[in-house]
């Protein structure tokens, strides 16, 4: 499953398109943009594929959604049998980051917003009384008209950036570490080798010369910036990476794990049902259903 590009803002003629989808089922394809995007979920259920994250969704599920993040909402087989009493339906902001001009991100006070849009690269789950407060948000910005709308969106951007009320979705190996590419330090190269060369063994002695660090060294600073292990670190790129190649292309299940470094089969199945909670056959089965 291919995921196509689309731009929505440019096709709407603004910087900012509030939507409002009542559906017999969710149409839209595997897709992505530059806009970023708040999805509230009013009605409907079934599978949604975010990044590398294959979930379940149901009536009231929302999610913010950096630039160019891959994603589709697909409803349950019965959706597409005709019933009457079923229904998809959401409200959907829409919006460009140049709604705000480069000035706005260098502000102080604007900070945690700017680094929400980074943090949103892998998907944002909004849950909690953060969520209730935005879904009467979310009504009330689809009857606001021109400055209105930006100031409704303003306070739904400071919620979230400020909330604690939050889940991330796609696994973090999937953006390549850029989050943490943002901070320049002695880990940076690290990011980067790891993602150029994921699909090789890379012991601790090499990836602990390329931070200039002895292995205990690294290990310590690894584990203190990322609150896990490099080695799972590592695994998470790699699981990322084999979601991909299973939702884009057809390549069998041995050569996709062998692809993205795996040595047995055996071992790549473990870890994949560990990391995803399902098997790679239900993951890519799930995916196109």
């Amino acid at each position: 499953m291919k995921a196509l590009r689309t731009e929505i803002t440019d096709a709407l003629h603004s910087y900012i398109a509030v939507i409002e989808r009542n559906e017999p089922y969710f149409k839209s394809p595997f897709h992505f943009h530059p806009e970023l995007e708040l999805v509230y979920v009013k009605e409907g259920y079934g599978t949604r594929i975010i990044g590398d994250r294959l979930d379940s969704f149901a009536d009231g599920d929302m999610v913010f959604l950096g630039s160019n993040l891959p994603h589709v909402w697909l409803n349950d087989e019965i959706f597409y049998k005709g019933f009457t009493h079923l229904k998809a339906s959401s409200i959907v902001i829409y919006f460009n980051k140049e709604v705000f001009s480069k000035g706005f991100y260098e502000l102080k006070e604007s900070s945690k917003i700017t680094d929400l849009f980074m943090r949103a690269e892998r998907g944002i789950r909004i849950i909690g009384k953060s969520k209730q407060l935005i879904a009467k948000k979310m009504e009330a910005i689809t009857r606001k008209k021109d400055f209105e709308k930006i100031i409704e969106l303003l306070e739904i951007l400071h919620i979230i950036s400020t909330s604690k009320e939050i889940e991330y979705i796609a696994h973090e190996g999937y953006s390549g570490g850029s989050l943490l590419q943002s901070k320049p330090d002695r880990l940076s190269e690290v990011y980067h080798y790891v993602a150029a060369n994921y699909n090789k063994d890379i012991s601790l002695n090499e990836i602990s010369k390329i931070a200039n660090l002895t292995p205990q060294a690294f290990c310590r600073l690894f584990k203190q910036r990322n609150n896990r292990h490099f080695v799972e670190y590592l695994n998470e790129v790699r699981i990322s990476n084999t979601c991909k190649y299973l939702l884009e292309t057809n390549l069998n299940i041995s050569e996709i794990a062998f692809h993205c470094g795996y040595k047995t089969l055996s071992n790549f199945n473990k870890f994949f049902k560990k990391t995803t909670g399902l098997s790679p056959k239900q993951y890519r089965e799930k995916a196109r259903v």
